[in-house]
Formats: structure tokens, sequence, C-alpha cells
């Protein structure tokens, strides 16, 4: 374990965290992240989470990844100018398709510098 964010070497994230996230941010709600807390080690967890409902931390601080991050050439949110069914099928071919573009490898932002990270998909 470490206060190095560039001693990570890997993130484990699952669809649904990553998915979420970013549904999140594009519908202009609460601003979504993937958090990724130390102590930090080779193999990390990012988790969803919002931006600025946490407690104090010291150094170092958790890093907050955007979901778009984790996500391939998303595919713009469909607009619920449809009727209902016809969003809702949108909505869920849009939920498949993010799912299936995460990414092998992303890039975290530390403090010292961006750092290269590969990206396992749980469950």
């Amino acid at each position: 374990m470490s206060d190095d964010p560039t001693s990570v070497r890997s993130v484990a994230v699952t669809r649904e965290d990553v998915v979420r996230a970013l549904e999140l941010r594009e519908r202009g709600g609460p601003r979504a992240v993937l958090r990724v807390t130390p102590p930090f080690s080779g193999r990390m967890r990012a988790r969803l989470h919002v931006d600025g409902r946490e407690g104090e931390y010291t150094d170092p601080a958790p890093l907050h990844v955007p979901p778009v991050r984790f996500v391939g050439d998303p595919p713009p949110l469909p607009t619920a100018d449809v009727p209902r069914e016809r969003h809702e099928r949108a909505l869920a071919g849009w939920r498949r398709a993010v799912g299936e573009r995460i990414v092998e490898t992303t890039t975290l932002e530390t403090p010292e510098e961006p750092h290269r990270v590969a990206v396992t998909v749980l469950g």
C-alpha cells in the first residue's frame, strides 16, 4: 500500500457503475465520478461516487475519474422527445452500448502527472 497513485497498475470497475455515472452526468444530474480511494496499490477498485459529497481527506486524496474516461466513443444519450415506450427501449440500448464500450486502458489524473492504467471489468 502506498500514498503514491502512480503505483496503481490496474483499476477494476463494474459496468453498472460506469453506465450509471455516465448517465447521471449526461442528464445534468449530480457530478458522478468513479472514485479510487487511497491507500493505493497495484490493483484498485473504482466505485460510483458523487463528487463533492465526502468528508475530509488528508494526503493523499482519492482520485476522481470522469466516467467518460472508461468508455471509448460513448454514444449520445437518447432524448425524451419520443413516446415513453420508445424512449425506454432507446435508453436500454444506450446502456448496453455504453457497457460494451468500456476501454482496456485509461488515464488517471494524479497530482504529479497523468498515469496510464489497465481497466478490468467486474461482473
